[in-house]
């Protein structure tokens, strides 16, 4: 007969909003759209909507979209935390409303829930141990942020590779980058305007990777004649730089997929809290010409 019936009356008598938000840090990175899409092939399956959130790497952002979401608009959360995030009681008080939060890649420790990361201690020691061996001995570390355990994770895999291979680090070839895109170029470039030049960049995340290339086409520096350059990235033009990126590559939709998995899962139980779950896939290194002997 045509009728159809309100969703927002069926909602209230089930207490189930029939949504879940994902919030991640930044919109322009392809490794957020693919973790966007794993969740959202979930959601679709559970009958659920998805709405995506974006902090833009803000931490009073992240607050407030959180303290937004305790009125009882979506049953669970999926995060990715931003990189100026220092404090977690906006975390606690989503918990604490009864809505579950589970993390993927940039997570936060001290929250008692599941987790999605990749190995990033190890894909870092083995990005870093790739530009040895291609070479490289004087290897600068872009670093994105201190808070971040991710960050650390793979700072630590650089610092033990150069370790194994008996190789100097010392405190100026970490950079400390944010997310002030004109701050990191400035920086970066400076770098390569020092009297003696890295003959390797490992870089975090993509951007930085990205900065890297326009500094170095700015000063003519070669890549990866003068410098060889590695990152963590899912740029899908990776190969179409010039040169093309070598990248670690993170299994970006399998995270999303999963984090939406176990977020589901607890909801199908009534689970406001979920308990404490590390979860590491691995991340695969793409050889391509930025990195070529």
């Amino acid at each position: 007969m045509g009728y159809s019936p309100n969703p927002y009356a069926g909602f209230l008598r089930h207490h189930k909003s029939k949504t879940i938000a994902l919030i991640a840090p930044e919109l322009t990175n392809n490794y957020f759209i693919q973790a966007i899409s794993g969740a959202e092939s979930v959601a679709q399956e559970k009958d659920y909507h998805l709405l995506i959130y974006c902090t833009n790497d803000e931490f009073a952002k992240e607050e407030s979209i959180l303290k937004h979401l305790q009125n009882g608009r979506v049953d669970g959360v999926i995060m990715s935390l931003s990189t100026a995030t220092q404090s977690y009681q906006h975390l606690n008080d989503l918990i604490q409303s009864g809505i579950p939060i589970v993390f993927f890649d940039r997570i936060c420790h001290e929250i008692e829930t599941a987790k999605i990361t990749t190995d990033d201690f190890t894909s870092g020691f083995n990005a870093t141990e790739h530009l040895i061996q291609n070479g490289c001995k004087d290897i600068a570390y872009l670093s994105i942020s201190e808070n971040l355990s991710i960050d650390n994770k793979r700072k630590q895999g650089y610092l033990e590779a150069l370790n194994k291979h008996n190789i100097e680090a010392p405190a100026s070839r970490i950079i400390k980058c944010t997310v002030d895109e004109k701050a990191n170029f400035k920086k970066i470039k400076q770098l390569f305007q020092s009297d003696k030049i890295p003959d390797g960049i490992f870089a975090s995340i993509e951007k930085l990777a990205l900065t890297t290339y326009y500094v170095c086409n700015e000063l003519n520096i070669n890549i990866p004649k003068d410098t060889k350059v590695i990152c963590f990235s899912n740029l899908r033009t990776a190969p179409l730089l010039n040169p093309s990126l070598t990248t670690i590559t993170q299994p970006a939709y399998e995270m999303g997929k999963q984090a939406a998995a176990i977020l589901f899962k607890n909801l199908d139980k009534k689970r406001s809290l979920i308990g404490n779950e590390n979860i590491i896939l691995k991340s695969e290194l793409i050889v391509r010409d930025s990195t070529k002997k």
